[in-house]
């Protein structure tokens, strides 16, 4: 069942159209991926799903109803990128606030602070204030905040920025444990890499309109261009002139190659038997999501901060 399903969304703000016409659902229990460079349309998507912006056209449903803003907002939790933490406030009291204004009574709230301090290690910031810490360490005090009232639908808005690897990874496990538990999660950034470990399903936006959607093997699969990496002793011996592939690279037996039309990866490793060449590995290259992106936007302005860097697949 879906719990969310966005159709037709259009906002524009004077002549320039932040979503044009977009289109997509999330099954409940599902990590979501909404990804596109800084100023495709993300934020001001999100800001509709969660009742911050009415949108000019289109509709959303909320478990297979007309999204109420008023009433639907106390089961989705929001962790937007421009963080909206009380500075001078002390943490402690913050975080209460914040949960008895999700309805928890002040026994349950705290319950489930405790819990989460706990997780997060975070006792002794009790009576600290928010301007005392850093970036990190607000980023985890914020997603705290976001999923205490255990919400059905969360919404992170580039969540593991300012974050370490430790604590990224912290974070990224807490992820996991919400969706097994059967909360939902949108996961919007502009990194490819986060979401190709993390999400079940994404939605790619450029310039405020959908340019592709599906499951991340799925996309991977549609975009794959024969290309195969494989490890042989003896390939700088290799007669290609009757070979079912063209060889790309070779560096020192590390070979990229790419099959031609209708060959089988059996008929390639027959050929390299056949050639009496010992075989160490064998792995067909997917592209990335950032490579997909790519192809897709070249020669945009947008694509540019996709751009890989210097990456080789061997």
């Amino acid at each position: 069942m879906n719990i969310l399903e966005v159709k037709n969304l259009q906002k524009q703000f004077a002549t320039q159209k932040a979503v044009n016409n977009i289109s997509f659902h999330i099954e409940k229990g599902s990590i979501f991926g909404l990804l596109g460079p800084n100023g495709a349309g993300k934020t001001t998507l999100l800001r509709m799903i969660t009742g911050i912006f009415y949108p000019d056209n289109g509709e959303i449903l909320f478990n297979g109803k007309k999204f109420d803003p008023l009433n639907d907002i106390a089961y989705i939790g929001y962790m937007p990128e421009e963080r909206g933490l009380y500075k001078k406030m002390k943490i402690g009291d913050q975080v209460l606030y914040l949960a008895r204004l999700k309805n928890l009574s002040k026994a349950e709230a705290m319950q489930k602070i405790k819990h989460w301090f706990e997780k997060f290690e975070m006792q002794s910031w009790w009576d600290k204030k928010v301007e005392d810490l850093s970036k990190g360490m607000s980023q985890k005090l914020q997603f705290v905040t976001t999923v205490l009232h255990e919400p059905q639908l969360i919404i992170l808005d580039e969540p593991f920025s300012g974050l370490d690897p430790v604590n990224a990874n912290l974070i990224k496990d807490e992820i996991f444990n919400l969706a097994k538990r059967g909360c939902t999660i949108i996961f919007s950034t502009h990194r490819m890499e986060q979401v190709e470990e993390i999400c079940d399903k994404i939605i790619l936006v450029n310039k405020g309109e959908k340019i592709l959607d599906g499951a991340v093997h799925q996309v991977k699969q549609d975009f794959k261009e024969n290309l195969f990496r494989i490890d042989v002793d003896g390939a700088h011996h290799i007669d290609t002139s009757r070979a079912p592939f063209e060889i790309l690279k070779n560096q020192d037996g590390h070979l990229l190659i790419k099959k031609t039309e209708n060959t089988s990866s059996n008929e390639i490793l027959k050929y390299f038997i056949n050639e009496n060449k010992l075989i160490h590995g064998f792995q067909e290259v997917l592209p990335s999501l950032n490579d997909i992106f790519i192809k897709l936007v070249e020669g945009t302005t947008k694509a540019r901060q996709f751009q890989p860097q210097n990456e080789s697949p061997l």
